[in-house]
């Protein structure tokens, strides 16, 4: 019983520290993409431009799909969501959307930094999902651990 609820208490602070991570990222986004950055899209190529609008369209839906997913997280830590509940389809993680490395590329550094970013959490949720819905692939190094104890 102990360790379950040392894995709540450790699943509850990576479900925060994860959640804390995407809103930060979320208003860095929306303040680059709505103001900072609309000089520095001004200045691109129109098709560019263009690519620069659905990029960030694409940073939005990421961390929405990341911020959704942690919210229901969270509501089954506080027990308004039953476990099992996570489990279904429509609790899953959203896809990510792909981005365009040759088009990325032509961005300015900083909508660069917000996709890599953005998909980079997303990927780090992603395995959480993953593993949450038995669908992990095992850790090389816990296939080692399990062979050793077997083997002791």
């Amino acid at each position: 019983m102990m360790k379950a609820a040392n894995d709540t208490a450790i699943h509850r602070r990576l479900i925060d520290g994860l959640y804390t991570e995407a809103m930060l990222l979320a208003d860095e986004a929306r303040s680059y993409f709505d103001e900072a950055g609309r000089a520095e899209r001004e200045a691109l190529d129109p098709l560019v431009r263009v690519g620069f609008s659905c990029e960030s369209l694409k940073v939005t839906t990421r961390l929405m799909h990341v911020i959704a997913w942690l919210m229901t997280q969270r509501a089954a830590d506080v027990g308004e969501l039953d476990r099992s509940d996570l489990l279904h389809p429509s609790r899953r993680l959203g896809h990510a959307p792909v981005f365009d490395a040759d088009l990325v590329s032509a961005l300015p550094a900083t909508a660069r930094a917000m996709i890599a970013a953005s998909a980079d959490l997303h990927r780090r949720v992603a395995r959480l999902d993953e593993a949450q819905q038995g669908l992990a692939t095992p850790s090389p190094a816990r296939s080692l651990q399990s062979r050793i104890a077997a083997a002791f």
